[in-house]
């Protein structure tokens, strides 16, 4: 198993991520292409693929919601490119050591107040990724397993719920970093290795290419 520094699977899921999303419209070859690339990732990490599939099949519901007015075809596509972006972060995500994602974050060439803003936003996914455990846990007690099963317990009431668990804890959470003395600033300082900002900047050209030959597949083949 290849072994990635923190700050290093935030760079890459993030390459992967954008490359991803801009994407030309229709250009179903590069999806596919990303989607591999997506799915090798998940592989590399070892990610729980029961815990995966949960978190991603409850994030389409709301996604689907927003895409199918569009219309089929252009919702179909939509939604398979937030299901390949979905899988690279909650590859990232699933496999982060408790608590360390602000050791990824600092890393990041971005202002301080981002990266503030990011760390909530990292610690809440934290707790929206342990609810949603949490409820299919208790939705096998229950007695709902398989697929259909969870579909049908992914209501909008389960929605709502998961709501207000998760934002009740993100309170707590956030009430507990400041009393703890919290002010905003990251934790710890790190960087890339010159081996990893290699890595990083071939990742780049091979994204970067991608995505651009969605943009002129007649020189591609030509």
């Amino acid at each position: 198993m290849l072994r990635f520094a923190l700050p290093l699977r935030l760079h890459l899921s993030l390459v992967i991520v954008i490359g991803a999303a801009l994407l030309k419209y229709h250009a179903w070859p590069w999806l596919g292409v990303y989607g591999a690339i997506a799915l090798l990732w998940a592989s590399i990490l070892r990610v729980p693929l029961r815990h995966l599939a949960s978190l991603v099949g409850t994030e389409l519901i709301f996604l689907s919601l927003l895409a199918l007015p569009l219309g089929w075809e252009r919702a179909s596509f939509l939604l398979l490119r937030s299901l390949v972006c979905l899988l690279v972060m909650n590859s990232f995500l699933l496999t982060l050591p408790p608590h360390s994602f602000g050791i990824a974050l600092k890393s990041l060439p971005v202002p301080a107040a981002i990266k503030e803003n990011l760390l909530l936003a990292g610690q809440y996914m934290e707790i929206l990724v342990d609810e949603v455990t949490q409820m299919i846990r208790s939705a096998q007690l229950r007695g709902l397993t398989g697929t259909a099963g969870w579909l049908r317990y992914a209501s909008a009431a389960m929605i709502g719920s998961l709501y207000l668990r998760s934002l009740d804890r993100a309170e707590r959470v956030y009430a507990a970093m400041v009393t703890r003395g919290y002010q905003g600033k990251l934790p710890v300082d790190a960087s890339l290795k010159p081996k990893e900002r290699f890595v990083l900047l071939i990742t780049w050209a091979v994204v970067i290419c991608l995505t651009l030959s969605s943009y002129f597949p007649g020189a591609v083949k030509g």
